[in-house]
């Protein structure tokens, strides 16, 4: 990811709204789910992060 961030590949405002939305302690589902940050997506199952995707890969799960 920080490789991505220093190619501007994923810009610095969607790494401040990952923190304030991991800040927030959000609800996921307990299956496989995604969150669009823009420039990226991150994608888990359950309570947990598994992978970040650039903007226009394809995300399965549920969107939240």
């Amino acid at each position: 990811m920080i490789d991505r961030m220093r190619e501007r590949a994923i810009s610095i405002d969607d790494l401040n709204h990952l923190r304030l939305w991991i800040d927030s302690n959000p609800e996921v589902p307990e299956g496989d789910w995604y969150k669009d940050f823009g420039s990226f997506k991150i994608c888990g199952n359950g309570s947990l992060p598994k992978t970040f995707l650039l903007r226009g890969q394809a995300a399965k799960g549920d969107a939240v």
